[in-house]
């Protein structure tokens, strides 16, 4: 690592420059960009962010889950630094270049199935979720699409109205699109029956079949493990039990992997952990490393029935981009980040657990490989608590501990650790993690 792998505070947090920096960004850009810390970062990699007064903090964030093989990895930035003395842009539709369809072919290669696929490329999550709705219902000739509890698939007016959390995503930002319909999802914590993965998979597909008719059904949009709404990991079965619905009744079912893609949950993919094999695949954020590029991996018959011109976009597959996602591709393969994720996640539930023992606002913990999450309540209660976790959120930032929060209810905690980070920073950040719960 070029930047060395250690905590460092010189100043509070944030420091004078970064509270300089901090009134200039109130200045010039809109209140509806919040920041969650306001250290502006000079330089990072491995498991620390420098920032402008010279602290170094650990990372449990990742830029939410972007940079899994790290903020600089050198396969990453040898790559991106030809490309960009060769040429930056052309636009793929216009003139194309080898590298994407070499992305196209690993992730034809690698996502789950060994059924033939075609991958296109665009900018985003959002973008993917979208484009994946669109190639749904041309192929399918069908409009609805049912979404479930507690997801989140991005800010566009599509995929805002797919999410299931008012606020802040979508307050005040209607009408919304048409044609979306929400089912329950199999919340093992929050869920009053015995059995969740059974009885939420009947109450969808009552839902579906009264209210929409599975034949009127284009997608079924879902996430492994649901991000934004609090890492929640479905009941084991439900998943396997919608795709199979979904397969026979002729509706595409769609993973949105944005969040839990590229080894992030100990798998390269969420999907394997229970076999589930997607109709069509949404990838992004870890893909490039934090260079903007998300991409749509689907079932060749779908995704060749759209017409020539209906899909892409004019920077969708930037070839410094597609150089990046290589470089994270071969990463992940040759520093085996999976097995690294799946040992964050024996090092980090551990801890977390014994803290659960110790501090009852700790109502659960959850999550796979190295997407975790803990769920805070008042004590002796379910009741969400999204005031403990802004407390213990300021109290680790206070000590130089990046942390989010996430949940349906504001009251959980995510921790979402590069797949690079060093043992010995995982071991002090989880430290100051229950130094903040003391």
């Amino acid at each position: 690592m070029s930047i060395p792998q250690e905590r460092r505070l010189v100043t509070a947090i944030p420091g004078p420059k970064s509270q300089e920096l901090l009134a200039r960004k109130q200045a010039a850009v809109p209140t509806g960009i919040g920041t969650t810390l306001p250290v502006f970062v000079t330089r990072a990699g491995g498991g620390v962010l420098e920032d402008a007064d010279g602290n170094a903090l650990i990372d449990f964030g990742s830029g939410i889950a972007v940079t899994n093989v790290g903020n600089a990895a050198p396969r990453v930035v040898e790559r991106v630094r030809k490309q960009v003395a060769d040429f930056t842009h052309t636009c793929f539709m216009v003139t194309p270049y080898e590298s994407y369809v070499q992305v196209c072919e690993k992730l034809n290669q690698l996502t789950p199935g060994d059924h033939e696929k075609r991958t296109f490329l665009v900018n985003s999550g959002a973008e993917a979720v979208e484009n994946a709705v669109k190639v749904a219902r041309y192929a399918t000739g069908r409009q609805a699409v049912v979404v479930f509890d507690h997801g989140y698939h991005g800010r566009t007016l599509l995929t805002m109205t797919l999410t299931a959390k008012n606020m802040p995503y979508k307050q005040g930002f209607g009408p919304y699109a048409p044609e979306v319909y929400r089912v329950p999802l199999a919340y093992p914590f929050r869920w009053p029956g015995e059995n969740p993965a059974e009885e939420a998979y009947a109450q969808a597909v009552d839902m579906i079949e009264k209210q929409i008719g599975a034949g009127n059904v284009a997608a079924v949009v879902i996430e492994p493990i649901a991000g934004e709404g609090g890492f929640i990991e479905p009941a084991k079965g439900f998943l396997p039990k919608i795709a199979q619905y979904c397969r026979d009744n002729g509706i595409v079912f769609v993973a949105d992997e944005v969040q839990t893609g590229f080894a992030r949950t100990g798998d390269l993919f969420a999907c394997e952990d229970e076999g589930v094999v997607p109709d069509i695949i949404c990838t992004a954020k870890g893909i490039a490393g934090g260079l903007p590029l998300a991409a749509v991996t689907g079932r060749a018959e779908l995704m060749d029935k759209v017409h020539a011109g209906g899909l892409g976009g004019t920077y969708g597959g930037n070839p410094l981009a597609c150089e990046a996602a290589l470089g994270v591709l071969e990463t992940i393969e040759q520093d085996d980040l999976v097995a690294r994720a799946r040992r964050i996640g024996e090092i980090m539930l551990p801890r977390l657990r014994a803290m659960q023992e110790r501090f009852p606002v700790i109502g659960d913990v959850r999550g796979r490989g190295a997407m975790i999450a803990v769920e805070l309540v008042e004590p002796g209660t379910k009741n969400p608590n999204p005031a403990a976790v802004q407390e213990v959120i300021k109290r680790c930032h206070a000590e130089g501990l990046v942390v989010l929060s996430a949940g349906t209810y504001g009251n959980v905690l995510r921790f979402l650790p590069p797949l690079v980070i060093p043992e010995h920073l995982l071991e002090e950040g989880l430290g100051i993690l229950e130094k903040a719960f003391s």
